[in-house]
């Protein structure tokens, strides 16, 4: 490019000449201008119309204009300035090729007058064109069988830029096989050659890949590469190989029929035919082999043919050969080991040895009852068994060695409660899923005298009527012994004791077997109201066992005696009352008094008085007491009355039926000043008799207050049971007993008795009521209004009731 110089006197006398210059050669001069290629749009290449001698202002006006003949639209001139800048892409490659010289060539024309000028650019080469290869890879096939120091030519590069830019320098890969040689003339180009330096083995480098690289001389250097694919022909020098030495292959014991054990994988490092493998057993192999496998002999696929038991045979070892198909033939062989897996196939087997059987109750504890054996023919955790007892109690297995047991007794025995055991041993191995047996170990338990006769309550009440037949069953005990055959046979007697100044065997008797109580003679309620004893139970075990039963014989009063008069006084004798009466008195005065007693008791004992009515029906001024036997005047005496009165008192019991008896009082009527002495002890029996009625209605009122009390208890205490849970063991209903006396007389000779009767387990009550007998209405009923009647009454669950009237 030319740039003319600007200021200085230089400037202008070389300014001055080249305008001179220009106007002398008008039409013919010639500007010579250099860009390089690949420049931008609007690169400054010259200031043309200065260098043409031209005026800025002249450009229009004579038409300026560049033109070329081929390349009229690569510089342009700017009409404003008159410079020469690059249009559109320059390549100076696309221009003139390899050509070592590249101009463009510009006419620029100018009228008014009209002028051309020629001017040069010349286009300056610049890198930017890498060397190239004619194709991206060159393949080279040889053989592995070529020596060492064997060539083989390569294409070289193409640079289309010139000069230093074009020439070209090689490398290659680093190979231990080949290495480049160049070989350069004067006029002929270079030509690039491999060189062998390494004996080629195809089996083991079947192929090489390399890169040559080209690289030119420019600034910046620009490189081409081109793979080069080096393939080595087989020879037949190789055997057959497989992956492994040998092959391990597990299979389960199940495996079905057909199914594919292992592939071979055999591999020849010859090609063609010579690389073709044929595998077959070898010809050791044994029979049972060949019947359970079988080989493909092309893929080398071992395949199932048989079924597999781990238990007959855990593993085989398979001899196999390969052949290739080259001349001469090449072999090798492997082993393929194949290993039985082992499946839970195999139930455990239990077998079982009884010792000792039945056990007896008593047995003590660690006692063996059998030994126990379990197998399993499986292997690992699918043959490890542990076996367990159904119930758990109250047995247990104790191991004693590898898969033997011992059923052995972990708690005590009680026949009483379960006599038989059906015991379930199950053996269950470890695999998944596991397998399990079972077996059936029938234990009996052996009876022991362990247990005695047991009766269903400690003590029994038994109300016997007196005056009994001899030899008459008044009861039955039963004791029940759990136990068994002899050891629950059950014999009765009775426990001996004397009563009073005879033997109780006097009295009863227990029937051995029936355990049936007899009377072997009449009771007397009078002599013995309660007879106690006991019954013995024994077992017939060895020791026997025994217990004891309480009877509570009561003896029922009958109405077997009569009421019997009381003398008059102590020490007299006779049965007739004789007694003073002063006809003074008034009405209700007690003049006599019958006493009475009843050896029996209850009603049988409570006594009435009843005057008998006089011969020929007269009416008697005298009454006697209903229940005291106390003789009164109904009336005032008077002269029409007979100085002597016979009255006839008929005392009876309330027994069924009643009996009764006669008593004869006889009164003497006497003026008052014949009988002041008598009247005086009269009037004095008379207040005895008073003071002794007021006791006994003291007394009556002190019992009534008393029942009171406690029924008031028992109904406190009742209620407080109703708010607990009931238990057993409560006393049962009895049979009453009616205990009942009078007023006078017989009240003070019955035995007054509070009974504790229970007729089962717990604490015994005592039930006391009074009330007034119901009796029909008499002659007498206004001296029944002088007692006070008193009932106290308590209903609860009790055995046996009493009652008390009054």
């Amino acid at each position: 490019m030319l740039y003319p110089r600007r200021g200085g006197k230089g400037a202008r006398r070389l300014l001055l000449s080249l305008l001179l210059l220009a106007i002398w050669k008008a039409g013919s001069g010639q500007v010579h201008y250099s860009v390089p290629e690949e420049a931008k749009h609007g690169t400054f290449v010259g200031r043309i119309a200065q260098d043409l001698g031209l005026e800025l202002e002249e450009l229009v006006p004579r038409l300026f204009r560049v033109m070329s003949k081929d390349h009229g639209d690569l510089l342009e001139v700017n009409l404003q300035n008159g410079i020469l800048f690059v249009n559109s892409r320059i390549d100076r490659e696309e221009l003139c090729g390899r050509s070592l010289e590249c101009s463009i060539h510009l006419e620029v024309v100018v009228e008014r007058p009209l002028q051309v000028f020629h001017v040069e650019v010349e286009v300056k080469d610049i890198n930017d064109n890498p060397p190239v290869f004619r194709e991206r890879e060159q393949r080279l096939f040889i053989p592995e069988s070529r020596l060492l120091g064997s060539h083989f030519p390569l294409e070289g590069a193409v640079d289309a830029d010139i000069g230093t830019n074009s020439l070209l320098t090689y490398t290659l890969s680093p190979s231990d096989y080949f290495s480049l040689d160049i070989q350069a003339s004067d006029e002929l180009s270079k030509s690039l050659v491999l060189e062998l330096r390494k004996v080629l083995d195809r089996e083991e480098t079947p192929e090489l890949h390399l890169l040559l690289t080209a690289t030119d001389g420019g600034k910046p250097e620009l490189e081409g590469t081109v793979q080069l694919l080096i393939t080595v022909l087989d020879v037949n020098d190789n055997a057959p190989l497989f992956s492994q030495a040998v092959y391990r292959v597990h299979l389960l014991e199940t495996t079905a029929n057909g199914t594919l054990v292992t592939t071979l994988n055999a591999s020849d490092a010859d090609e063609g035919v010579n690389g073709e493998i044929v595998f077959f057993f070898g010809s050791d192999v044994p029979v049972n082999i060949r019947k359970n496998f079988k080989i493909d002999s092309s893929s080398g696929e071992i395949r199932l043919l048989g079924k597999l038991d781990y238990e007959e045979t855990k593993s085989y070892e398979i001899q196999v050969k390969a052949v290739d198909k080259g001349s001469p033939p090449m072999s090798n062989h492997c082993k393929v080991f194949v290993k039985v897996l082992d499946v839970n196939d195999n139930a455990p087997e239990l077998a079982v040895r009884s010792l000792s059987l039945p056990v007896g109750e008593d047995a003590p504890l660690g006692t063996v009852i059998a030994f126990i054996s379990v197998s399993d023919p499986d292997s690992s955790v699918n043959g490890q068994v542990t076996c367990t007892l159904t119930p758990h109690a109250p047995f247990k297995l104790v191991s004693t060695f590898k898969n033997y047991y011992s059923l052995v007794l972990d708690s005590s025995l009680d026949r009483e409660k379960l006599s038989h055991y059906e015991l379930v041993v199950t053996a269950r191995d470890g695999g998944s899923p596991s397998l399990s047996s079972t077996a059936s170990v029938s234990v009996e338990v052996a009876d022991v005298n362990d247990n005695a006769p047991l009766f269903p309550q400690p003590e029994h009440t038994v109300f016997v009527k007196e005056n009994n037949p001899p030899g008459c069953h008044i009861f039955t005990v039963s004791a029940r012994d759990v136990d068994a055959q002899e050891n629950a046979l059950v014999s009765y007697s009775l426990v001996e004791r004397r009563v009073g100044e005879r033997a109780l065997s006097s009295y009863v008797s227990v029937h051995a077997e029936s355990g049936q109580v007899y009377a072997l003679q009449p009771l007397d309620h009078e002599e013995l109201e309660l007879l106690q004893f006991q019954v013995s139970a024994r077992d017939a075990g060895v020791p026997p066992l025994g217990s004891n039963v309480t009877l509570q014989v009561f003896v029922l009063d009958e109405n077997d005696n009569a009421p019997a008069l009381l003398p008059p006084g102590a020490g007299a004798g006779g049965s007739a009352v004789s007694e003073l009466v002063s006809r003074s008195v008034g009405a209700g005065h007690v003049v006599a008094k019958v006493r009475a007693v009843d050896a029996d008791s209850g009603y049988n004992a409570w006594l009435s008085y009843e005057l008998l009515p006089a011969a020929g029906g007269a009416r008697s001024p005298f009454r006697v007491g209903l229940y005291t036997g106390e003789i009164s005047t109904t009336r005032a005496l008077d002269e029409a009355d007979l100085p002597r009165q016979r009255l006839l008192v008929l005392v009876k019991d309330h027994g069924e039926p009643a009996l009764a008896v006669t008593a004869t009082v006889l009164l003497s009527l006497v003026e008052n000043s014949q009988a002041p002495k008598t009247s005086s002890q009269t009037l004095g029996a008379a207040n005895a008799e008073a003071a002794l009625v007021d006791v006994n209605v003291y007394l009556i009122i002190a019992i009534c207050a008393v029942s009171s009390l406690l029924v008031l208890t028992l109904l406190l205490y009742t209620a407080l049971r109703c708010s607990v849970p009931r238990t057993e063991g409560a006393c049962g209903p009895g049979k009453p007993v009616l205990v009942c006396s009078s007023a006078v007389g017989s009240w003070s000779y019955s035995l007054q008795r509070r009974q504790r009767v229970c007729s089962g387990e717990g604490v015994p009550k005592t039930d006391l009521m009074a009330f007034s007998p119901s009796l029909p209405p008499g002659p007498n009923m206004s001296e029944e209004n002088e007692h006070p009647e008193v009932n106290s009454e308590h209903s609860g669950n009790v055995s046996p009731t009493f009652k008390l009237c009054l």
